[in-house]
């Protein structure tokens, strides 16, 4: 299976520290060696790194550590290939337009066999059931609403269309248009807010540390969300299966049960 990192904030944060630990997991301290992405939401702006190459010993991966770019929503991916060959086209996270804003998706888990009919805008450009299930989301969204509703009608129509894309198999899934993350569990998801007073965090797949008290103010809130715990000192929160959460601000905006 592959691997999910998300961060949803209130003022605009750096994602270096969760995103090293995370990398190492793409052939090092993990199997997903078969390629890694992430997206970064900056204003109306989107910025997107991708590779192939395994996320643990790629030299874009270790710009992206080094590059302390700050965004209120993150979403990172690190694959096992199962569906797809190992190509750029088949990598995560996959971003469209709706609305006049980007939308930003990463799928983990399996939907074998999944080959729903697209009749509206949106195709996929790679072979993963992963792009297959986003396009049916925003097709969705697209027939559902001629205009943009508010957001809490947006998150009702996709937690609508998870539930049902989620009988096809394992839908473990981060998704967001810059304003909120959308997180919907079918297996593995876990969930952290660091707020004030903060904390040391201490990192579990390398040995680094980071004190946030010297790095953040008393008014910020960071929601990370991530397939397995990134940190052992601290206390990940996980998500039950047919959940969906929204995270908006850094903070549970709503959670649902199927």
């Amino acid at each position: 299976m592959c691997q999910l990192l998300g961060m949803n904030c209130n003022v605009p944060t750096d994602i270096c520290f969760s995103f090293e630990g995370f990398a190492k997991r793409g052939g090092e301290t993990d199997e997903h060696k078969d390629g890694w992405g992430i997206s970064f939401f900056e204003g109306k702006g989107c910025r997107t790194f991708m590779d192939v190459q395994p996320s643990a010993h790629s030299v874009v991966s270790d710009l992206v550590k080094r590059y302390p770019i700050h965004s209120m929503n993150v979403i990172a991916h690190i694959r096992k290939a199962s569906v797809g060959a190992v190509k750029l086209e088949n990598t995560h996270p996959f971003n469209r337009e709706l609305w006049g804003e980007y939308w930003v998706f990463a799928h983990n888990g399996d939907l074998f066999g999944y080959d729903p009919i697209l009749t509206g805008c949106y195709r996929p450009v790679g072979t993963t059931d992963s792009e297959r299930a986003f396009c049916v989301i925003l097709e969705h969204l697209r027939a559902r609403f001629t205009e943009r509703p508010p957001i809490e009608k947006i998150c009702s129509a996709i937690r609508e269309k998870a539930q049902e894309i989620a009988q096809e198999g394992t839908f473990n899934f981060l998704l967001s248009n810059g304003e909120i993350m959308i997180a919907h569990c079918s297996t593995e998801l876990h969930y952290l807010i660091r707020q004030h007073p903060f904390d040391t965090a201490v990192l579990k797949d390398l040995d680094v540390t980071v004190d946030f008290q010297q790095v953040t103010t008393p008014s910020d809130c960071v929601a990370v969300i991530a397939t397995e715990p990134l940190t052992e000192n601290e206390t990940w929160i996980k998500i039950e299966p047919g959940q969906c959460m929204v995270f908006r601000n850094g903070s549970v905006a709503e959670c649902y049960k199927d």
